[in-house]
């Protein structure tokens, strides 16, 4: 490096974080007591399977193998085993028969997202799938009632009574244009 006195800026360890790293850190202990190591399979499904089964499927839970002792030598350490976990996937009722037969693939996708042989089996459970349903953006409210849209025979001299029958007015005008 030459002497001019240039250095690199160390980078700040604070500042603002994107929420989904705090979301990550509270439910990641919820998604593991469901057997899955991270959230990222819940997170990423649409991904990992495809927005076609994703509609109509979600993880349920994950069952890993338990841990055996190796059988030949007593009070030996345990070992790990290459056994693969069950994927236990939440299905809609009459979508079922459609998973069952895709299963291989879905293994597969599965496996492909984690990098390794994760899972080895796939269980259907079926039940409803239930999804966060976006909600519909409410109508904006028609414009006010001109004055002059009453009737000219019609001398209402209370200013509060003629602002309520305009409100009035207004309010039926809009339920009409819903139908």
């Amino acid at each position: 490096m030459s002497g001019d006195g240039w250095r690199p800026r160390p980078r700040p360890r604070g500042g603002a974080r994107a929420i989904g790293a705090y979301a990550t850190r509270l439910l990641d202990p919820i998604a593991r007591a469901r057997g899955f190591a991270t959230i990222s399979l819940l997170s990423e499904w649409p991904a990992i399977a495809g927005n076609d089964l994703a509609q109509f499927t979600i993880p349920d839970k994950v069952i890993w193998p338990r841990r055996r002792q190796d059988e030949g030598s007593a009070g030996a350490a345990p070992t790990h085993q290459t056994e693969a976990a069950t994927l236990i996937l939440r299905v809609d009722g009459p979508r079922a028969i459609e998973v069952q037969h895709r299963a291989d693939q879905i293994i597969e996708r599965v496996n492909t997202y984690f990098g390794y042989r994760a899972i080895g089996a796939l269980r259907i459970l079926q039940a409803p799938v239930t999804r966060a349903r976006r909600r519909k953006p409410s109508p904006s409210p028609p414009p006010p009632l001109d004055p002059q849209a009453l009737p000219a025979s019609v001398a209402i001299e209370d200013d509060n009574l003629r602002e309520a029958l305009m409100r009035l007015g207004t309010a039926v005008r809009s339920k009409a244009s819903c139908r």
